[in-house]
């Protein structure tokens, strides 16, 4: 769980302590449920971690999602990243974990706090759409909703790096 704890550090240093600070999220259960169900994530480079999310795809996959101040731009099934942190060893593991999770379904939903001025600008970076506002059930602070769909791809820079993304983690204390 270091690796959430240093995420935690990184935003609250970032002006954006209360998004996972507040209730030192996510909880270790949780983990344990994402790691269970197949949809938990790691970008490694030889053996070193760089970062963990969880990965989901489906149709109202994020029960959050169907109540949103704003419009989505897709409809239908969507993939979502939730609990992405970075062990901040690799730079641009969060940008490589992204861009796997939106190859793998073609229509990416994500949500951050609106104190969160880095993940805001990665979106943009992107070529994600700024949606509207949800809120989630943890802290009900709002959070911006990002969607990213392939006519809001912008120009990308090819990835060339040795990244490895594995799924259903089994340990990602680090």
């Amino acid at each position: 769980m270091e690796i959430y704890a240093h995420a935690r550090e990184v935003m609250a240093k970032s002006g954006n302590p209360r998004q996972w600070g507040q209730t030192c999220w996510p909880p270790r259960d949780l983990i344990a449920a994402d790691i269970a169900a197949g949809r938990s994530y790691v970008l490694e480079e030889e053996g070193v971690i760089g970062a963990v999310f969880c990965f989901m795809q489906g149709e109202d996959i994020e029960p959050c999602y169907n109540d949103i101040d704003g419009h989505w731009i897709g409809s239908g099934a969507y993939g979502v990243v939730h609990r992405i942190a970075a062990s901040g060893a690799i730079s641009g593991a969060g940008q490589a974990c992204i861009r796997w999770a939106y190859s793998q379904c073609g229509d990416l939903r994500m949500d951050t706090h609106t104190d969160n001025r880095i993940m805001q600008h990665l979106f943009d970076k992107l070529g994600f759409v700024r949606c509207g506002v949800i809120h989630v059930e943890e802290d009900n602070d709002p959070r911006y909703a990002y969607e990213k769909l392939p006519e809001s791809t912008r120009e990308q820079k090819p990835n060339k790096n040795a990244w490895n993304i594995s799924g259903n983690a089994q340990n990602t204390e680090q």
